[in-house]
């Protein structure tokens, strides 16, 4: 079996970037934050602030404790995505660019000569020398090369930051053995506890275990899949359908109000409106929930029509809010959500909604005119109060469009 994947997996992402592009960050401890306040949590952290325990979603005032010296800045989430381009078009200079599976892992294929052990490592050399060239040296990667992406994925994490693992065929399962169970992508909290409750606690046991015994602990098919991807089998994923779309966001100190809470509500209900509509989907589901300071999180959730009106889910959202909390609590962040989405071409029409035909030239109106002429140049009133808020966010398997998520123009 041959070397087939080579992973590249960029090390503390978003706090690497700051780093390269502000000279006065390097070699320090420093924190990547959606928001600068004492209350949300740290995104990111620069390998300078891990080695004091600080990581993705440690509380700042947790990670002030364990490192008093520990530097916050603000996510710029623009910049990382412009990086992101930029970094997967140097790869691509080096070697074909497989797939992108996050804003800051890639996997390539390796073909040919390639795929021979030191001429993968050459190639892992080149692309880092590349970047280092054309980017930054602060912008750091560790690669995996091994006969699957699965594995590869696994041997970029064996080495970090700034590594290169080859896992070749011969050396399984061995080379895996002083792997943690949690150390295996797939594997979470409660898989884990799974594999636990079957006698499986160690990746020795779980290599052991045949296809029959994985499929009863995974309660699936994934179980036999992930037997062959540690055998070094490539599986080729079928993409699924979207099967949600949302925008959440911490609030700032100022805005932490029940009425504020609300306008930043309708701010993120028509980004993600925007953004149904670019994708030609309709939900039949919207949720709002908001997290509070030393209370349970708020969620409520609504059926409606298949529909991609902002209008009439700007409504249903206020249904919502009349079920909100009486309670005082302070509210410190914000989320919506659409499920239950569909194409537009398998859509049923609701026999009481307004004129379908109004309402789509309505929304494709204020679409253009938002693409055009920049964000906010047309909105519904109800995100008046929250227009500057809300910026763009990047999920962990979701690159934005910045001319979608930003209605035309870069947030700052």
């Amino acid at each position: 079996m041959t070397l087939r994947a080579l992973y590249v997996d960029f090390n503390s992402y978003f706090a690497s970037v700051e780093q390269q592009l502000r000279a006065e960050l390097r070699g320090k401890p420093v924190a990547v934050l959606p928001v600068v306040a004492e209350t949300t949590c740290c995104i990111a952290a620069s390998y300078e602030a891990k080695a004091f325990g600080v990581k993705t979603g440690t509380r700042v005032s947790d990670a002030r404790r364990m490192c008093p010296e520990i530097i916050f800045v603000e996510a710029r989430a623009h910049l990382y995505i412009e990086y992101h381009h930029q970094l997967v078009k140097i790869v691509e200079s080096c070697t074909h660019v497989e797939q992108t599976l996050s804003i800051d892992e890639m996997v390539c294929k390796l073909t040919g000569s390639q795929q021979k052990r030191e001429n993968a490592i050459a190639l892992a050399r080149l692309i880092k020398k590349t970047i280092a060239e054309q980017i930054g040296e602060h912008v750091r990667s560790s690669i995996g090369i091994a006969p699957n992406t699965f594995l590869a994925k696994v041997a970029s994490n064996m080495q970090k930051p700034d590594g290169c693992v080859v896992i070749e065929a011969h050396e399984l399962p061995e080379k895996l053995y002083p792997l943690k169970l949690g150390s295996l992508n797939g594997i979470g909290r409660r898989m884990e506890e799974r594999l636990n409750r079957h006698g499986i606690d160690s990746v020795q046991k779980l290599y052991s275990a045949n296809r029959l015994q994985l499929r009863s602990a995974w309660g699936s098919v994934e179980g036999e899949r992930f037997y062959d991807k540690l055998r070094g089998l490539e599986l080729y994923e079928v993409k699924n359908d979207r099967s949600s779309l949302g925008h959440s966001h911490v609030l700032p100190p100022k805005l932490r109000t029940h009425m504020a809470a609300l306008s930043v509500l309708h701010r993120l209900l028509q980004k993600a409106c925007m953004r149904l509509r670019s994708y030609k989907l309709h939900t039949s589901v919207i949720s709002a929930r908001v997290k509070f300071l030393n209370r349970p999180t708020w969620v409520a959730e609504s059926r409606c029509s298949a529909t991609d009106d902002t209008l009439i889910l700007t409504h249903a959202l206020e249904r919502l809010w009349q079920t909100y909390p009486k309670h005082k609590a302070i509210p410190y962040a914000v989320g919506i959500s659409f499920t239950g989405l569909g194409n537009h071409e398998g859509r049923s029409l609701d026999l009481f909604e307004p004129d379908t035909i109004q309402s789509e030239k309505r929304n494709s109106a204020l679409d253009n005119l938002n693409m055009r002429y920049g964000k906010n140049t047309v909105y519904f009133g109800g995100a008046h109060n929250a227009l500057s808020y809300a910026p763009l966010r990047i999920a962990f398997n979701h690159i934005p469009d910045l001319d979608i998520e930003n209605h035309g123009t870069k947030e700052k």
